[in-house]
């Protein structure tokens, strides 16, 4: 006799999993870090995502971080896990649980010519002249991978660059992320510019309901009368940033499934 309850059982258990679940490794209590963790959660609330945070102390070791990804990592309703690019563990959480993207193969497959990376770390820009403010690996790194990809001419400015003002001024588009408050101003725009302010830097703000509130790399008020347009902060790429968070998440999941499907 065929025990199709048997078997249906079996394959529902496989995907008992099939709501996403999302991890939250943070280390210190930096206020951007706390915002942009606040922000995921609601966000994964609203979408019937699993939301599970672990909270470690600044002065907590490299052991213990690994640790607490490693149980992530052999969590199967676990789908996802960020980070906030701790750069010694990056190779430590699971490529396919890489949702951010930072995990040295996703970049390496990010560089490579006819490679794609399992998630992209985040207009029309074939031949437009791009800038990129900062070299950081969650920024600016994998933008200007992303820009070449996609065939725009890519200059990346950061400390040590010699007039950035006026290299920043020939840019079609312009990305800023250095991590100085109001550091591009409307001189270092070319009109009609497209800016995108990936600057979260947290001032104090008595008003403010958590006493603090974020501002941008760019000098809003400036670049809006001047660039065709401009990512406000907040609600600008934080929005974005997380809701393609949710996407990876989501496709880590699929994979996840599809592989216990065929187990």
């Amino acid at each position: 006799m065929l025990d199709w309850s048997a078997i249906a059982l079996r394959i529902r258990s496989r995907i008992a999993f099939e709501v996403p679940g999302l991890a939250v490794v943070v280390v210190g209590e930096r206020r951007n870090s706390q915002t942009y963790v606040r922000n995921k959660e609601i966000a994964c609330r609203e979408v019937g995502i699993e939301f599970e945070i672990s909270k470690l102390s600044e002065k907590c070791t490299e052991s213990e971080i690994c640790d607490v990804i490693h149980s992530f990592n052999e969590d199967k309703s676990i789908h996802g896990i960020i980070h906030f690019n701790i750069a010694k563990v990056l190779n430590v959480v699971r490529l396919e649980k890489d949702v951010d993207g930072f995990h040295p193969l996703n970049i390496g497959n990010l560089a490579m010519q006819g490679t794609e990376p399992l998630f992209i770390p985040y207009i029309e820009i074939m031949g437009k002249n791009a800038v990129v403010i900062g070299r950081s690996n969650i920024v600016g790194l994998p933008m200007s991978l992303l820009l070449q990809m996609h065939h725009a001419t890519v200059t990346i400015l950061h400390p040590f660059s010699n007039n950035p003002k006026d290299v920043a001024r020939e840019a079609d588009i312009l990305i800023v992320a250095s991590g100085v408050p109001n550091l591009v101003r409307g001189s270092w725009l070319k009109p009609g510019a497209v800016v995108v302010d990936v600057g979260t830097n947290p001032i104090e703000d008595p008003e403010s309901e958590h006493g603090y509130r974020l501002i941008g790399d760019v000098c809003f008020g400036e670049a809006r009368s001047l660039a065709s347009a401009v990512t406000p902060v907040p609600g600008g790429v934080g929005p974005m940033t997380v809701a393609m968070l949710l996407h990876n998440t989501l496709e880590s999941a699929k994979r996840a499934l599809a592989l216990s499907v065929t187990e």
